[in-house]
């Protein structure tokens, strides 16, 4: 193998080890990223649980015995969880609510409404009443 050679394969091997490093870097940039915005996904998922408890206690006027039982929590956890949460963050939580029960919600009754009129074309309702009709007689 000539000298030649040799350094040229020494070239690429560094080169080979140089783009495994910013790899290596570029991992650990990406994976810290992720680990950062999972960690603050998580953060805001427990403040909007803590609002959804608090709100709901007091929709059922404190009832935290009957909040649980619906929500299948120990009434304990329940008020552990809105405890944090001022009582005006929870009117606020509430009046969002509000005003998303009070939006109309054309997509989803379109879709309702599609699948519904599809049911009675079906084949199977009538036969099976034509069946039971045919059986009586």
């Amino acid at each position: 193998m000539s000298a030649a050679e040799l350094r040229r394969r020494v070239r690429a091997v560094e080169e080979v080890q140089a783009r495994t490093r910013e790899f290596a870097a570029a991992s650990v940039l990406a994976t810290r990223e992720a680990a950062v915005a999972a960690a603050k996904a998580k953060e805001d998922a427990e403040v909007a649980a803590r609002e959804a408890a608090a709100a709901a206690l007091r929709l059922f006027n404190n009832d935290a015995e009957l909040v649980a039982q619906l929500l299948g929590v120990s009434a304990e956890e329940l008020e552990r969880e809105a405890k944090p949460v001022t009582a005006a963050r929870a009117k606020e939580v509430i009046e969002e609510l509000r005003a998303r029960a009070e939006r109309p919600r054309p997509v989803r009754r379109a879709r309702k409404a599609g699948a519904s009129a599809k049911n009675p074309s079906g084949s199977a309702p009538d036969s099976a009443m034509e069946g039971g009709l045919a059986d009586a007689g």
